[in-house]
């Protein structure tokens, strides 16, 4: 039975969270990301990334993948330098090497059915990478120590962005928005066959597409800490189209 709404799955932190009277290691995830989902109009399930499956983080992201109709990549640590070739600064922190074979394998098999994709912050680097780019692993080095992007850890500052006219940012998010940013890393060389659509006034690149996709979105910045509904809205909606796609192909 194919579902009535869409299904978007949510790529999860994992943290030592406390509840009432318990601490527990946890699969956790601000409730802004899933509530702009379900306000969407579509129906938001997490994806912890395991490790204790014998095969892998990886392993049953193509299962998982045929389940959903859309895919959202999640803000978080940096992803680690090694699977772009690079030595780990010492300003790289919250390296999760579990997290990123999940993630990337999900993101893989994603892309394998064109699935629709939205990756936010940490996601965007993560679809960068997975398409072969590299990151500049401390922004500040390469816009003369500036800390624009993120003055302090865990703290969200306005950023202005230019969109590329024709662009999917530009339809999204219109020519010239200010956006709330926390990254102290971004895209140095471009994956394979991503197009940058979105820069602040420095020349970092806040935003990148996968034109050949139906739907492939990158975001640098956060949406869901300024309650932005329009890229959760743009993902549920291709989600939808390509849910019928399925039901079609089924019939």
């Amino acid at each position: 039975m194919v579902a009535s709404i869409p299904l978007i799955g949510i790529s999860t932190y994992v943290a030592d969270t406390a509840w009432g009277n318990w601490m527990r290691r946890s699969a956790v995830i601000p409730e802004s990301y899933y509530e702009l989902v379900a306000s969407a109009g579509g129906r938001p399930l997490l994806l912890p990334p395991p490790h204790t499956s014998p095969s892998g983080p990886g392993s049953g992201a193509a299962e998982v993948i045929e389940a959903l109709d859309g895919l959202i990549l999640t803000g978080g640590g940096d992803v680690d330098p090694l699977a772009y070739g690079e030595v780990p600064d010492p300003t790289v922190g919250g390296v999760n090497p579990v997290r990123d074979e999940s993630e990337r394998a999900l993101l893989a098999a994603a892309l394998a059915v064109d699935l629709p994709v939205l990756a936010i912050c940490r996601g965007l680097q993560v679809l960068n990478v997975e398409l072969g780019g590299t990151l500049h692993q401390n922004l500040p080095d390469v816009i003369g120590g500036s800390l624009t992007h993120r003055a302090a850890p865990l703290v969200f500052g306005e950023v202005a962005v230019s969109t590329e006219p024709d662009s999917r940012a530009r339809a999204v998010f219109g020519g010239h928005p200010t956006v709330l940013c926390s990254h102290h890393q971004s895209i140095d060389r471009l994956g394979r066959g991503l197009v940058a659509t979105a820069r602040a006034a420095d020349g970092v690149i806040e935003a990148v597409e996968l034109p050949s996709a139906r739907f492939v979105l990158g975001v640098q910045w956060h949406p869901e800490e300024g309650q932005d509904q329009r890229p959760f809205a743009a993902l549920v909606e291709a989600a939808s189209a390509y849910r019928e796609s399925k039901v079609a192909l089924a019939r």
